[in-house]
């Protein structure tokens, strides 16, 4: 009986240090001018059927931005502090981030609406009623801007930097670590 009790105290210490059930989902975003963005973004299994889920949900984040295929920064939750810009909003059922029914800032990913506050060194993302455009060191690039109406979806594979297809077995295009 000892030994039973004892299993039964290990079994409950392994399923509370297990990480719970989460939904991932990759981004792959291709803006003007040669610029483009991979990501990676989970949230929790329970929030599947959630109709909105926000940056408040969010267990995990990270982008990592191209110029031409050539990496130039990237930003993810272990980088947010008090001044970070951040304000998601994701459709679970159809599975994009809605561009319209908010407040002219529709997504901010580590960059307001002057797309200028990234950091040094820095990357971040912004999608509002001016388009969709990157944030690199610090400088909003307009010639990054796409136009803000066009369709952020999410995908079930992790893609390359170009975005043109699935990432190859080993590839590093997004770090989960």
């Amino acid at each position: 009986m000892r030994h039973f009790k004892h299993y039964i105290a290990l079994a409950a210490t392994l399923t509370a240090a297990s990480p719970a059930a989460a939904v991932t989902h990759y981004i792959c975003w291709t803006g003007g001018a040669g610029y483009s963005m991979t990501g990676v973004m989970s949230y929790p299994d329970a929030l599947a059927n959630t109709p909105i889920i926000t940056q408040d949900d969010v267990t995990e984040f990270k982008i990592v931005g191209y110029f031409e295929g050539r990496r130039v920064g990237s930003w993810s939750l272990d980088e947010i502090t008090p001044e970070t810009s951040w304000l998601l909003r994701y459709d679970t059922a159809g599975g994009y981030f809605p561009l319209t029914g908010f407040s002219g800032l529709y997504q901010m990913w580590n960059a307001n609406g002057l797309v200028d506050d990234c950091g040094t060194p820095g990357f971040g993302f912004n999608a509002g009623n001016g388009g969709q455009d990157v944030c690199v060191d610090g400088t909003y690039i307009a010639s990054s801007t796409i136009n803000w109406d066009t369709p952020l979806t999410t995908q079930a594979v992790r893609p390359q930097p170009d975005c043109n297809g699935p990432a190859l077995l080993g590839s590093l295009a997004i770090s989960r670590g």
